[in-house]
């Protein structure tokens, strides 16, 4: 009897490398694990992933760097529409989810497998994400989520471990932290209540800058593009940027959000990197766009942060909603400076070609230029008008002669 082919994503972590003996030993399945890139595995971290996979009983291993594909589609769209999910969170875990979900889909569609599988619990947004893409680009491909159908508890899949032989440390680290291009998740004791802060040693990055650090950013047509006079493509300089913002341990929060599934959940984060180029871009884009650019883009972008949230990447109107935000930065062009201190930052200003704070038109509480007072006067007289007949109507209904 022939085995099946699944194709499992694959995390190194306890659910998934759970996932590679139950399929291949009580399922007689050949097991082909794939591990996509998007910001969090080092080359170190690879070699003992493809280690472990191999050891756990995997026919084969891939690794996938996905970053720039993650950056390209997704990432700079969410820079330019300021993208932060609930006034804080960049999305960090979202975004890469649904690139690691279309890339397994992708990969087991290459080599012709039966069966997809990830490691999702039912009790978190993940399990959505990898069905919906799978659901979409895996043309009829089974899903097989071991965790989640038998409602494994963590202590069942380490002791069916250790039965099969693979007395490894399954001991559950204090704090979850998922590192990836967009940031980094960090889930504790801590997170699971709605009064408790994330300690210092929670974050896997310590401060360890103290003199304030004052660094150039140059956009161009909205993406990051250089820094303190060097050129980077869009993502060597958010890597770039990332290193040299992480000593100031940048980027710290707690987000509470709303799950796909209906219940809110606490995260803490940090992001020292996508921070600081979503708060610089959009103070570079209140000195280049009309007031009316700045709002419809808030309401798109909104629309754009919460469906990539939801799964719904493979939406056509996100291709949509990307053409609009797009087109929003062909003058998002110049350079924002500003200082770095420990905990946080502060944006000094900008300097662009497209500023639209332009002298020549005047002084904001000064002086004008473009128009005189009686110009004002006719103004004022139009723009209120309709308040105007308004309260005289009303006056007129509350007290009739």
């Amino acid at each position: 009897m022939s085995k099946k082919k699944v194709v499992l994503a694959y995390s190194g972590g306890l659910d998934t490398s759970f996932c590679i003996p139950w399929l291949s030993r009580e399922n007689n399945c050949e097991v082909h694990a794939i591990t996509v890139n998007t910001g969090g595995f080092s080359a170190e971290d690879v070699l003992k992933l493809e280690e472990r996979a191999f050891q756990l009983g995997a026919a084969s291993f891939k690794m996938v760097d996905a970053q720039q594909d993650f950056y390209s589609k997704c990432i700079r769209y969410l820079i330019f529409g300021n993208v932060l999910r609930n006034n804080t969170y960049p999305l960090s875990v979202s975004a890469e989810r649904m690139f690691q979900a279309i890339e397994t889909a992708k990969y087991a569609t290459q080599i012709n497998a039966e069966a997809v599988a990830h490691g999702s619990t039912g009790a978190g947004n993940d399990q959505v994400r990898f069905d919906i893409a799978f659901q979409i680009l895996g043309h009829d491909l089974e899903i097989i989520t071991p965790i989640r159908d038998m409602k494994l508890a963590r202590q069942t899949e380490i002791d069916k471990l250790l039965a099969w032989g693979f007395n490894w440390n399954w001991e559950k680290a204090k704090y979850s932290v998922n590192k990836g291009l967009w940031g980094t998740s960090v889930g504790g004791v801590e997170t699971l209540t709605s009064h408790k802060g994330l300690p210092e040693e929670a974050y896997p990055s310590p401060l360890t800058a103290s003199d304030p650090l004052k660094i150039t950013l140059k956009f161009e047509k909205g993406e990051l593009i250089g820094i303190n006079e060097q050129i980077y493509s869009p993502l060597d300089a958010i890597h770039k940027l990332q290193q040299i913002a992480t000593p100031f341990a940048i980027g710290r929060d707690i987000h509470v959000g709303d799950t796909i599934i209906g219940i809110k959940g606490r995260v803490g984060f940090e992001a020292a990197a996508p921070i600081i180029i979503l708060k610089s871009h959009h103070l570079l884009e209140k000195h280049t766009l009309t007031k009316w650019q700045q709002y419809w883009k808030e309401q798109l972008a909104n629309w754009y942060g919460m469906l990539l949230h939801e799964g719904q990447f493979l939406d056509p109107v996100m291709r949509n909603i990307e053409h609009f935000l797009e087109d929003t930065q062909s003058h998002v062009t110049g350079n924002v400076i500003l200082t770095l201190y420990p905990y946080r930052f502060v944006l000094d200003g900008v300097s662009s070609e497209f500023d639209l704070m332009n002298p020549a038109f005047g002084h904001y509480g000064e002086m004008n230029k473009g128009w005189s007072g009686e110009d004002v006067k006719g103004f004022t007289k139009i723009a209120g008008n309709q308040s105007r007949i308004f309260f005289e109507v009303l006056s007129k209904q509350q007290n009739p002669s």
